[in-house]
């Protein structure tokens, strides 16, 4: 339908002819993402109409179509400018039954309001969805849903979460999440006024259906329960990454640390539970695992401390199936073909590390898992299908960040000692971080750990003298190259290294290097000492 009969239309129209009108408009661009810029101006008029339409008094079928087009129109952020004004915002506010803009007394359009048709619920779920596109798409909208205290909205919302239908909870979430990612001021707002982590701590609660049996312990789900339903799923993600935004900055105080475990348990009973696919129990796993690195990390005993339902022995009684459960999503993610690890596995590799470090019972776990007892020193270490030959490859990985993100969590499970991390990788896939760590003449971490016994076998005892340090296993004895040789032939090989060796120094191609004795690599004329200097201080007999 031509624009410009619409709008000539409209100024006219009746509140029926308006929706008739709309609606077909609708059907013909609502799968339309592209649109003709030449249209633009008729298209920004347009939603200039639809505002003056929803300002007056229509009935909810009427109101729903004009959000729709609009919702339509704002996929475009072009024609946004009468949208992100102060007007448009407390209409689509209003619509969307948040108290933007209005004191708190004033219950008009009040998200508190249960008592609505499902035509007048369609009214909310449209508004909120158009509001999520508005802001994603304007920034003047951005800066307008601050002036207008839209997020205030959001959390007076929040709190009659448990009478949310499954739409009006999700849109209402996404917006929050799109507020927090997109304003900073307006996250330290969320968190210390409106108290956002505390909301939506409750809605994640809810949701997720926790039952408390001790001061952060959830019950252990029901094997032979349902899976978590698809709605909640899509809700408590839309939660997970709007406390993600939240937490990115640093608190304290006994009040964060309390809420904070709250999160670490009901993070715990996440990932305990099932969803109706695997790639969604996988979604889950991974918004925890990104909110559980915000975490302080002396939370995380919450993870392992389940006292109610037990834990092993050998484990000072803790309670590893959390710890299990990261584990595996982790090898998930090193297996999955085509993935970003950067984005899908470092943060796991992130939250593993920290934890071993920080936890001693949660290293001891990981490092049986990760790295047993060397029995067959026949292989090289980064070869083969094993949780450590896949961690000890990824220690090569051309990713710089994957790279050292591996190679510091085989660290942290070696205690941050050289020769541990030698034994299982081999210098060769170790010498990357060793350099930025100043490590290469062996050493420990800065990190003071506690000794374990020696747990070493026997078959890695007798074969440990014969062990290539570079490569970390038994070699194959090769055959002598120059064993064949006549001396004069031995001479001319040497001489011709020395040769190739000069014509690269001299073309600064390579630079001799050396090890400074604090373990640094330096240019090799500073590390070496002239055997003609005194350096006692005083001639000698």
């Amino acid at each position: 339908m031509d624009l410009n009969t619409i709008l000539s239309q409209l100024e006219t129209a009746n509140e029926e002819d308006i929706e008739k009108l709309l609606q077909q408009y609708n059907r013909e661009n609502m799968h339309t993402f592209s649109f003709d810029q030449k249209e633009e101006t008729l298209r920004s008029k347009l939603c200039q109409s639809v505002l003056t339409v929803l300002g007056k008094q229509v009935q909810p079928s009427c109101q729903k179509t004009c959000l729709e087009t609009l919702r339509i129109l704002s996929r475009d952020k072009r024609v946004l400018g009468p949208v992100a004004t102060r007007e448009g915002m407390l209409i689509l506010g209003g619509m969307a039954r948040l108290r933007a803009g209005q004191e708190e007394g004033d219950n008009q359009n009040s998200s508190q309001d249960c008592t609505q048709s499902e035509e007048e619920e369609r009214v909310v779920v449209e508004a909120l969805k158009c509001l999520c596109n508005v802001v994603y798409n304007s920034p003047a909208a951005q800066q307008v849903s601050v002036d207008v205290q839209l997020a205030h909205g959001l959390c007076a919302s929040l709190r009659t979460a448990r009478s949310w239908h499954h739409e009006v909870g999700l849109f209402t979430l996404r917006l929050l999440f799109l507020l927090s990612a997109l304003l900073p001021d307006v996250r330290v707002v969320l968190r210390r006024e409106w108290h956002a982590v505390r909301l939506l701590t409750e809605v994640l609660e809810h949701t997720l259906d926790v039952r408390w049996v001790g001061p952060y312990e959830a019950a252990r789900p029901d094997p032979q329960a349902l899976p978590l339903p698809a709605e909640d799923n899509e809700r408590a993600m839309e939660a997970l990454k709007a406390l993600f935004n939240l937490t990115l900055s640093e608190a304290g105080g006994e009040e964060d640390d309390h809420q904070f475990r709250l999160i670490a348990a009901i993070l715990r009973h996440l990932l305990m539970l099932k969803t109706e696919t695997e790639e969604k129990t996988e979604e889950a796993h991974s918004h925890a695992v990104n909110l559980l690195n915000n975490l302080p990390v002396s939370c995380l005993d919450v993870l392992i401390d389940i006292p109610v339902q037990g834990g092993q022995e050998k484990y000072g009684g803790k309670n590893m199936d959390a710890v299990q459960v990261l584990l595996d999503f982790m090898e998930k993610r090193i297996d999955k073909q085509g993935s970003n690890f950067k984005e899908g596995l470092t943060p796991v590799l992130s939250l593993l590390t920290e934890g071993s470090r920080h936890h001693r019972e949660i290293r001891r776990y990981i490092k049986a898992q990760v790295l047993p007892p060397l029995k067959d020193v026949k292989i090289r270490p980064e070869i083969g299908t094993t949780i450590r030959n896949k961690l000890v490859r990824l220690m090569t990985h051309v990713d710089m960040g994957v790279k050292q993100t591996a190679a510091e969590f085989l660290f942290v499970l070696c205690k941050e000692s050289v020769d541990n991390l030698l034994k299982y990788t081999g210098y060769g896939n170790a010498a990357g971080l060793l350099v930025a760590r100043g490590l290469l003449a062996g050493g420990r971490g800065e990190t003071q750990y506690s000794e374990d016994e020696d747990s070493d076998t026997e078959e890695y005892k007798s074969a440990k003298p014969f062990i290539n340090p570079i490569t970390g296993h038994v070699e194959e004895p090769m055959p002598n190259p120059i064993e064949e040789m006549t001396e004069e032939q031995k001479e001319y090989e040497a001489q011709k290294l020395v040769n190739m060796f000069d014509k690269l120094s001299r073309q600064n191609v390579i630079r001799p290097m050396g090890v400074r004795p604090d373990g640094t690599l330096a240019p090799l004329e500073e590390t070496l000492c002239d055997p003609h200097e005194d350096n006692s201080g005083s001639d000698s007999d």
